[in-house]
């Protein structure tokens, strides 16, 4: 049974002990010379800054929050588990089986905020009430106002006027433009 999520999501990657940063430097060199840039995005090393007093003086120092584990950011294909699974340093993918297990979305969200690591979330420059032109979709060229903004998800609720009613349509962030 071939190995296809089409969605991007992170894994866990268990790699031996101390090997850590060479297991991201072997991977991304791996996915540059194999070219799975489109299947394997980021891979990161979760580590957060700590303050040690030694003798008096303050000391910032970088520690692994999860020593012998790497995270992955991909799509899980037959290729790209291959490439990552057989980097060397990795003795497997967390999850049951040969099947690995994205990290829940509020799971990775701690981990980079740990990390000091926010994903960026888009500036909203919208407001409710306001009048917008759709650029983009079935909607292009309509003009609405603005229902709702849910910046979370990068959605917006319109109100278009169709057939002289007015209808409520979901469009993201880039599908709208200011008028």
């Amino acid at each position: 049974m071939p190995l296809e999520f089409m969605s991007k999501n992170w894994y866990v990657v268990h790699t031996y002990s101390g090997y850590e940063n060479k297991v991201k430097a072997n991977l991304e060199k791996r996915v540059e010379s194999m070219g799975m840039e489109d299947k394997i995005f980021r891979v990161l090393v979760p580590m957060e800054e700590q303050i040690e007093i030694k003798d008096g003086k303050k000391k910032a120092s970088k520690k692994k929050i999860f020593p012998g584990y790497v995270l992955v950011e991909m799509i899980v294909t037959d290729d790209s588990w291959y490439v990552v699974r057989n980097t060397p340093g990795v003795t497997g993918f967390v999850g049951s089986g040969t099947k690995p297990i994205p990290l829940q979305e509020s799971e990775i969200k701690a981990i980079l905020k740990q990390m000091g690591i926010e994903e960026k979330k888009p500036k909203v420059d919208f407001k409710v009430g306001q009048s917008v032109r759709v650029t983009s979709g079935p909607f292009e060229n309509f003009i609405g106002k603005i229902e709702g903004i849910n910046p979370e998800k990068e959605k917006v609720r319109v109100l278009v006027s169709m057939f002289g009613r007015e209808t409520p349509v979901e469009l993201d962030f880039a599908q709208i433009e200011k008028i």
